[in-house]
């Protein structure tokens, strides 16, 4: 019987370098790396939907639903076959970002989104979600020489609400979270993610043996 694999989920604000540290991470452990919005085709149309500068505005709700449904085939197509064959999988976000987007930093609230997210993902929750944690004026710095998508042009405030509330769930599961320094040098982030996945789940090659 082969062993399912593990999920761990990337997480942080807009140019926190999750998405580096997303694709080092899945290189180092040869896993599979994906991410949220956009990774399935109907997740590419709905990444337009929700990110896209010139893309119609949607409601708040709306945005948390339509959040939820590129999950829910993301896990269905993606994520739920790769655990089941026994590979880890390495997402750049996952449902922590939902409550920290949507939840905190939107305004809506996050006992109301929670069992919708869960409900999305058919009660799949990352094995480790880590926290890549920078200043927002640290994060908007690396951003300031790219075009922004909708939720980035929000700004500065919007940006330290969402930090806020990424620091808020890891606070309240420690278990479930970790929180690293996102202002170290890239190498040497990798090197302490990858020893914080190694210290509390194992190793995948070890584990495939």
């Amino acid at each position: 019987m082969v062993a399912p694999g593990r999920l761990l989920a990337l997480e942080g604000i807009d140019g926190s370098g999750k998405s580096t540290q997303a694709r080092a991470l899945a290189a180092a452990l040869g896993a599979l790396l994906t991410h949220e919005p956009g990774a399935t085709a109907l997740g590419t149309a709905l990444r337009h939907l929700l990110l896209a500068p010139d893309a119609p505005p949607v409601s708040l709700r709306a945005e948390a639903l339509l959040m939820a449904a590129d999950r829910a085939e993301h896990v269905e197509l993606v994520v739920a076959p790769a655990l089941a064959r026994g590979q880890w999988v390495v997402s750049d976000r996952f449902s922590g970002s939902t409550l920290a987007y949507q939840g905190y930093g939107r305004g809506l609230r996050t006992d109301e989104l929670r069992p919708v997210i869960e409900w999305a993902a058919n009660g799949l929750a990352a094995d480790l979600s880590v926290l890549i944690d920078v200043p927002v004026a640290v994060a908007q710095g690396r951003l300031a020489q790219t075009a922004p998508d909708r939720l980035e042009r929000l700004g500065p405030a919007f940006a330290q609400r969402v930090r806020e509330g990424f620091l808020s769930l890891a606070g309240a599961d420690p278990t479930g979270w970790v929180v690293v320094d996102g202002t170290l040098d890239p190498p040497a982030l990798t090197a302490r993610i990858l020893a914080v996945v190694h210290e509390r789940l194992g190793d995948p090659a070890e584990q495939a043996r």
